[in-house]
C-alpha cells in the first residue's frame, strides 16, 4: 500500500521582520478613520457598514494574514467587493493614497515598500475583478504591481 503524497506545511514567514500585530491594528484603525472621513469613500463605506467594530476586526485578521502570514482570515474579498456596484474605478486610487499615507506614518522605512506592494496587488486584483478583462490596461496608479 502506498501512502498519498503529503505536501509540506506552508511556511508562515512575515512579509517583513519588523511588522507587528500592534502596527497592523494601528494601520487598520487609522486607515479606516481616513476612509470614513473621505468625501468620496466615506459615503460608499457608510452605505455598507453599520457597525464598524466587526469590519475593523475582520480587516485586522485580513492584514495579519497578508503581512504576518497568520492564516487567520478566511473570507473571500473578490466576491464581497464585486457586488458593490457603487464603487467607481477611481476609488481604488483614493483608497491607495490613504493606505500609502497611513503606512508611511506607522511602519519602518524598509518595511513600507513591502506593505505597499501587497496593497497594490490586492487593489489590482479587485480592480481587475470589478472593472476589467485580462486584456485591459490598468490605471497608472496600479502600474507598480
Amino acid at each position: 500500500m502506498t501512502l498519498p503524497d503529503i505536501r509540506p506545511a506552508i511556511q508562515r514567514v512575515p512579509a517583513h521582520a519588523s511588522i507587528t500585530r500592534e502596527q497592523i491594528n494601528e494601520l487598520v484603525e487609522s486607515f479606516y478613520g481616513r476612509v470614513q472621513g473621505d468625501p468620496r469613500l466615506g459615503p460608499v463605506f457608510a452605505g455598507r457598514i453599520e457597525d464598524w467594530g466587526p469590519h475593523l476586526a475582520k480587516m485586522k485578521l485580513f492584514w495579519a494574514s497578508v503581512l504576518l502570514k497568520t492564516g487567520e482570515y478566511k473570507g473571500k474579498p473578490v466576491p464581497a467587493h464585486f457586488v458593490m456596484k457603487e464603487v467607481e474605478e477611481d476609488d481604488f486610487r483614493i483608497w491607495l493614497e490613504h493606505f500609502r499615507t497611513t503606512v508611511a506614518e506607522i511602519f519602518e522605512p524598509d518595511a513600507r515598500p513591502v506593505i505597499i506592494a501587497h496593497a497594490e496587488r490586492i487593489a489590482s486584483s479587485l480592480w481587475m475583478a470589478m472593472f476589467a478583462s485580462p486584456f485591459d490596461k490598468k490605471p497608472d496608479y496600479l502600474k507598480t504591481v
